[in-house]
């Protein structure tokens, strides 16, 4: 079991910056890789940027050179930083922890991102 709690989002001007956490507890050795994604109303739930154990990135094409993934191991925290927001990233933001052994997928309750124009 790996719990996972997300805490950062809020309500940013356009152009506005803003740092979610998500950080996991459980059994933490079993995740692969940690990730963030993104659900707007009537939409589908969208990967925004993922990193592994490794530390190997990927990040939608819509965020590339605006948002950052990064984690710390010691605090067993991921971070995604969020700069130049706009409008169209205005979403329920969720973290995510895959795991092996067996493969499952773990979710946080998620945050709420509100960038007004």
């Amino acid at each position: 079991q790996v719990q996972l709690v997300e805490s950062g989002g809020g309500l940013v001007q356009a152009g506005g910056s803003l740092r979610l956490s998500c950080a996991a507890s459980g059994s933490i050795f079993s995740i692969n890789a940690m990730g963030w994604y993104r659900q707007a109303p009537g939409k589908q739930r969208e990967l925004v940027a993922r990193i592994t154990s490794g530390g190997s990135t990927n990040y939608a094409d819509s965020v590339k050179g605006r948002f950052t993934i990064s984690r710390d191991n010691a605090k067993n925290t991921v971070y995604l930083q969020m700069n130049s927001l706009k409008p169209e990233d205005t979403a329920v933001y969720y973290c995510k922890a895959a795991v092996s052994g067996p493969n499952y997928d773990y979710w946080g309750q998620g945050t709420q991102v509100t960038v007004s124009s």
